[in-house]
C-alpha cells in the first residue's frame, strides 16, 4: 500500500470499513468467523482494480466501493472454502477458520460471504454487474472441480492449469475490472478490453503466486514452502518439472511427504521448470500491457502498468 497515491489508499480504506460492516451485520458465528478471514488482511488487490478501471473523474461514485467490496467479498470466501478443502491450518500465517471452527463452520462462513457480496452489489440496482460477478463465480467452481480433478496427476499440461487458472482466477479479475469501468461510465468494447486485460493478469499473478510455494520466503508469504506439493495441487512450475524429472512426477503421483518437500523443490528449480514458469508469468503480463495498450477511455494507464508489474514482481 505505501507505494499507492493517497486516493487509492482513500479508495481502499473506504472498502475496509465496508467489508468491515459488510461481514458483522447479521452476528453470529459466521460473522464472527468471516471477521477472523478479513482481519488477516490481504493485498485488497481486487478492490484496487476495480478503482483503477474507472477513469480518475469518476471514482468518487459509492457503486464502486460497493463493487470493490463485493469482488473481495467473493474472493474472501473463495479462501475460506479453499482452506477447508485443502485442510490448511494457516493463512497468512493466522490460523484458518477451518482451523479454528472446523468444516462445517468454514463451509457456512463461506456461503454466508457469497451472499454478503451479492446483497451489497445488488444494493446498486444494476443487473448487469450483477450478472458480471456471478459469471465470475460460476467459474471459480468450474476451476475448483477443474483442480480436484487434476490433483495429484503429474500428466496434467500446461494448458490445463492455464485453464484451470482462467477460471479460478483470471474470471474474478475481469470482473473486478469491468464493474470498475461499468461503474466508470466506459464504453461496452472498454469494458471488454478491460476484461481481456485483466485476465491475462490474473493468469500472471496466479503463476507468480505459484512460484512463491517454490521459492518464496515463508517468512512473508505466511505459508510453509511445499503447500500445493503436500496437498497435491499441480501448479506450473511442478507439471514442467515433472515432465523433465521422473522423480518429481513420481513423488505428486503418489502423494508427497513432509520430507519429500525440500528435495522435491530442489529438483524442480535445477530442471529449469521454475525459471521457465517465471517466463510464462512474464508473458501474461506483457499480453495484459497489450490489451492496456488498446485501451482509450481516460484511464490511469500508468497505475494499471504498475499493477502489472506489482503481480509479477512481488514476494508475498
Amino acid at each position: 500500500m505505501s507505494l499507492l497515491a493517497p486516493s487509492h489508499v482513500a479508495f481502499v480504506e473506504r472498502v475496509e470499513a465496508r467489508l468491515r460492516a459488510a461481514v458483522g451485520a447479521l452476528g453470529g458465528t459466521v460473522a464472527e468467523a468471516g471477521g477472523r478471514t478479513l482481519d488477516s488482511g490481504g493485498k485488497r488487490l481486487r478492490p484496487l482494480l476495480v478503482h483503477l478501471s474507472a477513469p480518475p473523474a469518476t471514482r468518487d461514485g459509492e457503486s464502486l466501493v460497493i463493487a470493490g467490496c463485493a469482488v473481495e467479498l467473493v474472493h474472501m470466501a473463495t479462501l475460506v472454502h479453499d482452506d477447508q478443502l485443502d485442510a490448511a491450518p494457516l493463512r497468512r500465517g493466522r490460523p484458518t477458520v477451518w482451523a479454528a471452527h472446523g468444516t462445517a463452520t468454514a463451509r457456512a462462513t463461506g456461503d454466508y460471504l457469497f451472499a454478503r457480496a451479492f446483497a451489497a452489489l445488488c444494493a446498486t440496482g444494476d443487473m448487469e454487474a450483477v450478472a458480471t460477478l456471478s459469471e465470475a463465480c460460476l467459474a471459480l467452481a468450474r476451476g475448483e472441480i477443474l483442480q480436484r480433478a487434476q490433483a495429484g496427476d503429474p500428466a496434467t499440461t500446461p494448458e490445463q492449469y492455464l485453464e484451470r487458472c482462467r477460471l479460478k482466477t483470471g474470471h474474478l479479475f475481469a470482473a473486478a475490472a469491468m464493474l470498475g469501468g461499468r461503474f466508470g461510465g466506459l464504453p461496452d468494447a472498454d469494458i471488454g478490453r478491460l476484461g481481456a486485460f485483466a485476465t491475462e493478469l490474473g493468469l500472471a499473478f496466479q503463476i507468480a503466486d505459484d512460484l512463491l510455494d517454490c521459492d518464496g520466503r515463508p517468512d512473508t508469504t505466511g505459508k510453509p514452502l511445499g503447500t500445493d506439493l503436500l496437498d497435491g495441487t499441480v501448479t506450473l512450475p511442478l507439471i514442467l518439472g515433472a515432465r523433465r524429472d521422473p522423480a518429481v512426477a513420481g513423488v505428486i503421483a503418489r502423494g508427497a511427504a513432509r520430507e519429500d518437500v525440500l528435495p522435491t523443490l530442489a529438483r524442480v528449480a535445477r530442471s529449469g521448470a521454475v525459471r521457465d514458469a517465471r517466463a510464462e508469468a512474464e508473458r501474461h503480463a506483457d499480453e495484459a500491457l497489450v490489451h492496456l495498450a488498446a485501451l482509450d477511455g481516460g484511464l490511469d494507464s500508468a497505475a494499471l502498468a504498475a499493477v502489472v508489474r506489482g503481480a509479477v514482481d512481488r514476494d508475498a
